[in-house]
């Protein structure tokens, strides 16, 4: 078990607009950004603080990394973590191997985000989650259902039953948050963001907030300065954080 020295973040605030920026990654408890990807843990603490209260049930069914695990066991909420890779689940354990005055239970699940059978309909309070966006960042070699390995048009198809999952084991009047990004295309935007956004909405979703949140690893240097340049296009410094209502 890793000896654990700070706790939580320095001076935390609850972020109070629609334009969440953290240069910092967050280096409280066990975090760490050695998960290609992940998200930064301030993002779901927010998230977390604001849309649901002790002793909730949350789920996080691309939980990738664990920083919402982490998050939730801190602050004293229960979750279901879900993954459809197995060395995703190993490095989740390791993550919440931790004990903490008042912390929440984390429930973890080798399984589809597209499948969630072993969850009862309306039973989860929150959903808090940060899919991948298509096949930008592959997660596994052949995990058969791994949505990072599918093209764009797969990959929305893909999500309309992951959307429709979502909606069935959410309670009603509460909040699923969903982070995504956009990419490109033979030099054009592809807004994978606002096809996800339209899909959870097709589903019953009423959308609640649209979140800016800025990207602090995406540097103007080198290539892709020179890239930027030459074929003329700016570099995506930024995605968008949903929440939805049921």
């Amino acid at each position: 078990m890793k000896k654990i020295t700070k706790w939580e973040p320095d001076n935390f605030e609850l972020q109070m607009n629609t334009v969440w920026s953290f240069p910092e990654r967050g280096d409280w408890a066990t975090h760490d950004a050695k998960w290609r990807g992940n998200w930064s843990p301030y993002i779901p603490r927010n998230l977390i603080l604001r849309y649901s209260k002790e002793g909730d049930l949350l789920l996080d069914q691309f939980v990738g990394g664990g920083t919402t695990l982490i998050e939730a066991k801190l602050l004293n909420r229960n979750i279901i973590g879900v993954d459809i890779n197995p060395v995703a689940l190993d490095r989740c354990r390791e993550k919440i191997n931790f004990e903490w005055e008042n912390d929440g239970k984390v429930y973890l699940y080798n399984g589809d985000a597209r499948n969630l059978d072993f969850i009862n309909e309306e039973s989860i309070d929150f959903i808090c989650t940060h899919p991948p966006y298509a096949n930008i960042i592959p997660y596994s070699e052949n995990i058969e259902g791994d949505l990072s390995r599918c093209k764009i048009p797969q990959f929305l198809e893909e999500m309309k039953t992951v959307a429709a999952e979502c909606y069935r084991v959410l309670i009603k009047g509460k909040f699923c948050a969903i982070l995504m990004g956009d990419t490109r295309r033979k030099g054009h935007v592809v807004p994978l963001s606002f096809e996800v956004m339209k899909i959870f909405e097709s589903q019953g979703f009423k959308l609640k907030e649209i979140i800016i949140k800025e990207q602090h690893n995406c540097k103007a240097t080198g290539y892709w300065k020179t890239n930027s340049i030459k074929y003329n296009f700016l570099l995506l410094a930024h995605e968008y954080l949903f929440v939805f209502k049921k």
